[in-house]
């Protein structure tokens, strides 16, 4: 991944082109330069995190980060934390080819939603209401609560053919386009690239015959 990249991909200093939230948090070690970028490298940037992914508001992640920040058990959840995401990458990159989960992941899986579990409530909006998800963090480990729950999701709805990694970075994603053949993160990141191969590679071939 080149060092100068779109904006649009990126909120807050995290790249948001997964268009699920579990590929987004494994898309927070992204390489850039040849080199491995650690995005999470502690509790005050999982919390920013957390609040670009719209899961949490500035006034909560200033109040969290007052109760919590520099504790022993906010360091230790920030570690617990990437190590989940490297398990999940494993994870998911069998099951983009296969479609099946290891059972060690779903027992983890319902571990955590069990102990750090989301909550529903209703809201009202007019005249009509809708329910949305929520979780209240009491402790760090409460963090784990919309990870486990969107990993979860992940496997359990969303079409393991469409989700791939990109062809020309590290980066994962779940391909939304109609024809579900898209190769590439996004098209600011790689897209443009490898339509340029691409376009490069047909001169050749004609060139040669």
């Amino acid at each position: 991944m080149r060092k100068a990249i779109s904006e649009s991909d990126w909120k807050d200093g995290f790249l948001f082109v997964g268009n699920q939230l579990a590929l987004d948090f494994l898309n927070t070690r992204p390489v850039q330069n040849g080199e491995p970028s650690e995005l999470l490298p502690d509790f005050s940037a999982l919390l920013g995190w957390f609040q670009a992914a719209d899961l949490l508001n500035s006034d909560k992640v200033g109040s969290l980060q007052r109760q919590w920040g520099g504790s022993a058990n906010a360091m230790r959840t920030t570690e617990e934390m990437r190590q989940l995401r490297e398990k999940l990458r494993k994870e998911i990159v069998a099951w983009e080819q296969s479609g099946s989960v290891q059972h060690s992941t779903l027992d983890e899986l319902n571990k955590l939603m069990a102990e750090h579990p989301m909550r529903t409530r209703l809201r009202t909006n007019g005249e009509s209401c809708s329910t949305e998800l929520w979780f209240q963090p009491r402790e760090p480990e409460d963090l784990f609560a919309p990870l486990a729950h969107s990993a979860a999701t992940l496997f359990a709805t969303v079409d393991h053919k469409r989700v791939r990694k990109c062809a020309q970075c590290v980066l994962h994603f779940y391909d939304t386009s109609k024809k579900g053949t898209r190769r590439w993160c996004s098209m600011q990141l790689c897209g443009n690239r490898l339509k340029v191969a691409a376009y490069a590679a047909r001169r050749r071939q004609r060139h040669h015959k």
